[in-house]
């Protein structure tokens, strides 16, 4: 609770401590499609699978990555089938 008159306890004063926060440079950023660019983070570089350039978010183009072949074993798998319906 707050004290406005006198007669009021001495308020402790906390000090932040020295040399806190971490290192906070410009970092390069590097997309699987190839695309590259710079901002500021506490590491060198980051690589990334998806950026603005080809998020299909951004690009209204759907793209599939597939990097252990999952899409391809569930085609394998289920093919083209329509749903509701059997093989």
């Amino acid at each position: 609770m707050a004290c406005a008159g006198y007669g009021c306890p001495p308020v402790e004063v906390r000090v932040m401590k020295a040399n806190l926060h971490p290192k906070y440079d410009v970092c390069t950023v590097t997309c699987a499609c190839g695309n590259t660019f710079q901002t500021r983070a506490t590491v060198d570089s980051l690589k990334l699978d998806l950026c603005a350039e080809c998020h299909p978010f951004y690009t209204g183009k759907q793209k599939i990555v597939d990097t252990e072949g999952r899409v391809e074993r569930f085609r394998q798998r289920y093919g083209d089938r329509k749903a509701g319906g059997a093989k």
